[in-house]
């Protein structure tokens, strides 16, 4: 994993990008070149149109995701659907600019040739993937319930694929919460164990370090000899894209780089705000009208949706949502999460919910200055209330503006439960920490494969 603005991406699939962008930018030029087709005006404006389309449209159908792992159909489904619809896209802005217009053989040929290859090199990454000798040999220090988190990473497609857990050193633990036949024998200095096993990463598992038990001296010299050491909270970090509560203590906070708030960093976001939120609002403007009136012939007045949220500094707002339930469907006044399948939800507002409509009204919250595009989810203060008692550092969430959506929204389903709301809180930190304007972008684009796909809504 390497660190870009922030924020964690794997080196793998950075390079099949690097190697994807490059085959992009090469085909029009070769097929036209080996075709002898004539070329526009613009050859290298209109390339460059060609190769960002092509990219962005991948992007967007989930293909640069990490945890990437719906199969091989799937993948070739959507590489070829990206680029086909890249090619009318492109193809169409060439009618509208003739300088910029390639002959329709050779860009269909450029787009063929783009598609074979980028397959080619797909297949092959997702084939060598596997092999040992390109996974990181790492070796966890404990064996403690902590520990044995880090075996549940294995699950995960993007981590089973670059990680190899070679093994647990006790540290003069009593219980052990790890398979015993992952727990290495070994009593040698930490150093010659490191070698034996060649080790790449240490991660450091243990709860207690006082009194000697964490080998602080052998660390240091595993660290000399170019050997990574990393805390178990940071570790989470890179690999999961969220900050884990159950690793997570104070000083790790205090003393780890992130946390970061300015002037700089605010004036970017509230330009970034306000350019993506005036876009969208141009796009969506007949859709939104669109939605007002099935509301009103379904179930009549009122369109909007008002409820009170916590904001940025516990500050209370009033955020506007299309109206996708029945009228009072809280009449009881008591405040309850969405469940699967809510029965106060009418038709309408079902499909808009879906398809995430109904949020586009937040859009106003955006130009008044109530929240970001991109932030943490804005919770309802009775809710805020009991989980700031129930869970820690709850509250470091509202030292940001909340947004229409947020990392912890395309990286984990809808929340309705004390549990979902641990998980939801883990990305939200991991946000708060490492909020950046590339990170916003990453967020944007993988919303928009939310709701091409229509994942995570109730």
């Amino acid at each position: 994993m390497i660190r870009v603005f922030s924020h964690y991406l794997s080196k793998g699939l950075l390079l099949l990008m690097l190697a994807e962008l490059g085959v992009l930018l090469a085909a029009l030029p070769v097929v036209s070149t080996l075709g002898q087709y004539p070329v526009p005006a613009l050859l290298g404006v209109a390339n460059l149109g060609f190769t960002l389309v092509c990219f962005g449209w991948m992007a967007l159908f989930g293909l640069y995701r990490r945890d990437f792992d719906e199969g091989l159909g799937s993948m070739v489904l959507r590489v070829l659907t990206a680029l086909g619809l890249a090619f009318l896209l492109v193809w169409f802005a060439g009618w509208l600019v003739p300088r910029l217009s390639m002959p329709t053989a050779a860009l269909a040929w450029a787009t063929v040739s783009a598609g074979v290859a980028i397959l080619l090199l797909r297949f092959a990454f997702f084939r060598w993937a596997d092999w040992e000798v390109l996974k990181t040999r790492v070796l966890v220090l404990g064996t403690g319930t902590r520990a044995a988190r880090v075996l549940e990473l294995l699950r995960q497609p993007e981590s089973r694929h670059r990680l190899h857990i070679v093994g647990f050193l006790p540290l003069g633990g009593i219980h052990h919460f790890v398979n015993h036949s992952l727990i290495l024998p070994d009593e040698a200095p930490l150093s010659e164990i490191v070698d034996k096993y060649q080790i790449d990463e240490i991660v450091i598992a243990i709860r207690e370090r006082r009194g000697g038990n964490l080998p602080v001296h052998e660390l240091l010299d595993c660290k000399l000899k170019g050997i990574r050491v990393v805390e178990l909270s940071s570790f989470f970090e890179r690999e999961r894209g969220h900050v884990q509560l159950d690793s997570l203590n104070a000083s790790w906070m205090v003393l780890s780089e992130g946390f970061r708030q300015g002037l700089l960093r605010d004036v970017v976001k509230r330009t970034f705000d306000l350019t993506v939120s005036a876009a969208i609002l141009v796009v969506t403007l007949p859709v939104m009208l669109l939605a007002a009136l099935a509301i009103v012939a379904e179930s009549g007045f009122p369109i909007l949706y008002r409820q009170e949220r916590v904001g940025q500094g516990g500050r209370v707002f009033t955020i506007y949502k299309f109206r996708s339930m029945t009228q009072n469907a809280e009449a009881d006044g008591q405040p309850r999460w969405a469940q699967a399948g809510d029965a106060r939800i009418t038709r309408v507002g079902r499909f808009i919910r879906k398809t995430r409509i109904d949020e586009l009204p937040q859009l106003i919250n955006v130009f008044k200055g109530d929240m970001s595009f991109v932030g943490p989810r804005p919770e309802r203060p009775f809710f805020v209330n009991q989980l700031m008692e129930q869970i820690p550092y709850y509250g470091a969430r509202h030292s940001i503006k909340p947004g229409v959506t947020g990392w912890a929204q395309v990286r984990y389903s809808y929340g309705a439960s004390l549990e979902d709301a641990i998980e939801k809180l883990q990305y939200d930190l991991y946000y708060v920490k490492n909020h950046s304007f590339f990170l916003d972008l990453m967020i944007l684009f993988e919303t928009a494969l939310v709701v091409l796909l229509g994942k995570g809504a109730r």
